[in-house]
Order: C-alpha cells, then structure tokens, then sequence
C-alpha cells in the first residue's frame, strides 16, 4: 500500500484525515509542507494546487484534496 497525506502542522483539517487514517489502521507516509503558500512546490507538482491536505494513493490510482472529500474516500476504501 502506497498512500502518502501532504499535510501542514497544526492544520485542522490535515489533521482530521490523519486521525482517520490512523484509526482505521492505514499505513501511510506523510510530507510536511511549508506554511507558506510560495513554498508548496511538492504539493503543486502532485496535485496542480498549493491547498492541503493531499492525499496519493498510488495503488488506487487517486490523488485529491479537500478534507471532505478526502475523508469519503477514506471510509468507502478502508472502512
């Protein structure tokens, strides 16, 4: 299983799917990205935006934003 979360510190909502993920017992890498906008070139290049959290999964083939979305994902996938 290949899932990486790009996510900021102290970010409401990065947190959130990280507490899910780790609920359900995914195994996933995480980046940590600059709190600055001008410095999220990693999270640009893999999701063509600077917002997070980003979510890649690469077994899925799916790579998305927005904490909601994100979350539905999550529990349609590993639920």
């Amino acid at each position: 299983m290949s899932i990486t979360l790009y996510q900021l510190d102290g970010c409401p909502y990065c947190e959130a799917v990280a507490e899910r993920l780790d609920d359900l017992d995914v195994e996933y890498d995480s980046v940590w990205i600059d709190a600055l906008h001008s410095q999220r070139d990693e999270v640009k290049r893999v999701s063509g935006q600077r917002g997070v959290p980003v979510l890649v999964d690469e077994d899925r083939g799916v790579t998305m934003a927005e904490s909601e979305r994100i979350l539905e994902f999550v529990e349609q996938s590993y639920a």
